[in-house]
C-alpha cells in the first residue's frame, strides 16, 4: 500500500473526453494545480498530436515541477524523437496486443509486435539512457496471457525498461482479473508497474486499488475520472480509497487542501458538470439526512463518515428540513435559536415537523418558522 505513485492524466487521456479541450494557459494551470498537490508524475498528450500540443509539452516539461514530465506515444522512433526534443523526463510507449486491435488497428502479429517494440525501445535508451521509459500493451485484458507472456518477457530481457504497464483500455476486467494479471506480471519482471483503468462498467477505483495490492506500483488517474468514453479512475476517488486504509499516510503524502483547486480549476475550464455524488467533491458528499445517522454525527461524525471533510478544505452538512429528522437535531436546532423545550415538547414538535414535511418541500426558513411558532404555542398555551 505504501509503494504506489499516481501518474494523473488529465492532460492526456482527459483530452480524450469528448467535450474536453484544453488550450496553453489551461495545461499550465492545471500543471501547476496537480504539482502542488504533490502528485507525482503528470502525463500529457503526445507531441505528434498538433503543433500547440508539441510547444505546451515543451513549455510544462521546462516549468521546473517537482512532478516528473511523461508523455504518450506510439511505437515508432519519429515519436520518440520529437518527445525527447520537447525535454520529458519519461516516455510511456504502447501497442495493441489483443485480438481485436492485431487484426484491426496495428496489423501485427505477436512476433512482430516484439520485434518492433525491441528495436523502438532499444532506440529511445540509446538516444537518452536516463529518459525513464514505460512500455504498456494496449487492451491488455482482452488479450490472451500466453501473448503477453511472451511480449513481457522478450521485452524484460532487453533490460532497457524502467516500468511496465497493463491497460483496461474497454473497462472490461473485474478486480479479481485484475490481481491475477498484476500478479502474472510481478512473476515475470522486479520493475515498477503501472495500471491504466477504464471506468465503462463501474470498476476503475476497484481495479485500482486491486492492482496496488497485487503489486502495483503506480496508477494513471484523472480529474473527475476524465477521459475516453465513461473515462478512467478518478483522482479524487482513488485518493478517497487509500485515505480510508491509511489516513495519515496519505495525509503526508498528498496536499488535500488542494486536492479541490484542481477539481475547481477543470470544472471551470471546461463547464463540465460535476455529478451531485461524486467523491469528495459532489455536492452531496458530506451530507447527512436520516435521523439515526445526524444523531450519532452530531455526537462522533466518524459514526457515519470515513473520510473527514476538513481534511479536504470542506465542511458537512446535516439536513433538519425533512421528515426523517430525529429529535436530538431538533433539539440542537431549537438551542441555536434561543429556544428552551422539554422532552415531551420536543416529541410533539418533531411529530409536527414530520407531519407538515409529507404534504409540502421545506427548507430552513420555514422549519425555523414552524419552530418559532410551535414554542410561541407553548407559551400562549402555559398562560
Amino acid at each position: 500500500m505504501k509503494n504506489f505513485s499516481i501518474i494523473d492524466t488529465t492532460l492526456r487521456e482527459g483530452e480524450q473526453c469528448i467535450d474536453v479541450n484544453f488550450f496553453s494557459q489551461d495545461r499550465k494551470e492545471i500543471a501547476q494545480a496537480l504539482d502542488d498537490i504533490g502528485i507525482e508524475f503528470i502525463e500529457m498528450v503526445s507531441p505528434k498530436v498538433s503543433p500547440q500540443s508539441q510547444k505546451d509539452l515543451k513549455m510544462i516539461a521546462n516549468m521546473g515541477l517537482n512532478a516528473k514530465i511523461l508523455t504518450h506515444v506510439r511505437c515508432q522512433k519519429d515519436d520518440i524523437n520529437l518527445a525527447l526534443d520537447c525535454g520529458v523526463q519519461g516516455i510511456n510507449l504502447f501497442i495493441g496486443a489483443s485480438e481485436f486491435l492485431q487484426k484491426y488497428s496495428i496489423h501485427k502479429t505477436v512476433d512482430q509486435i516484439i520485434d518492433l517494440t525491441s528495436d523502438v525501445l532499444s532506440y529511445a535508451k540509446g538516444q537518452s539512457p536516463d529518459i525513464i521509459l514505460r512500455f504498456s500493451t494496449e487492451d491488455s485484458f482482452r488479450s490472451n496471457h500466453k501473448d503477453l507472456i511472451r511480449i513481457y518477457s522478450a521485452i524484460e530481457q532487453l533490460g532497457v525498461v524502467d516500468r511496465f504497464g497493463l491497460a483496461d483500455t474497454v473497462g472490461i476486467a473485474t478486480p479479481n482479473e485484475v490481481t491475477d494479471l498484476v500478479s502474472l506480471l510481478r512473476e515475470i519482471t522486479d520493475k515498477d508497474i503501472e495500471f491504466h483503468a477504464h471506468n465503462d462498467t463501474g470498476c476503475s477505483i476497484a481495479n485500482s486499488y486491486n492492482a496496488i495490492m497485487a503489486g502495483a506500483t503506480h496508477i494513471d488517474t484523472s480529474v473527475f475520472g476524465l477521459g475516453e468514453r465513461n473515462g478512467i479512475t478518478s483522482l479524487a476517488g482513488l485518493i478517497a480509497r487509500i485515505y480510508s486504509i491509511d489516513r495519515e499516510y496519505v495525509k503526508k503524502k498528498y496536499n488535500l487542501l488542494k486536492l479541490h483547486q484542481v477539481h475547481k480549476l477543470v470544472q471551470e475550464k471546461m463547464k463540465i458538470h460535476v455529478s451531485f455524488n461524486h467523491f469528495i467533491f459532489g455536492s452531496v458528499a458530506f451530507s447527512h439526512k436520516a435521523g439515526l445517522h445526524t444523531n450519532a454525527i452530531i455526537q462522533n461524525p466518524e459514526t457515519y463518515e470515513i473520510l473527514k471533510p476538513e481534511d479536504f478544505g470542506l465542511h458537512r452538512t446535516i439536513s433538519v428540513a425533512n421528515k426523517m429528522v430525529g429529535i436530538h437535531v431538533i433539539e440542537q436546532r431549537t438551542k441555536e435559536l434561543g429556544l428552551k423545550m422539554n422532552h415531551d415538547n420536543l416529541v410533539e414538535l418533531v411529530k409536527k415537523i414530520k407531519n407538515i414535511s409529507d404534504v409540502e418541500i421545506l427548507n430552513d426558513d420555514k422549519l425555523n418558522q414552524i419552530i418559532r411558532d410551535f414554542s410561541q404555542s407553548l407559551s400562549i398555551s402555559k398562560n
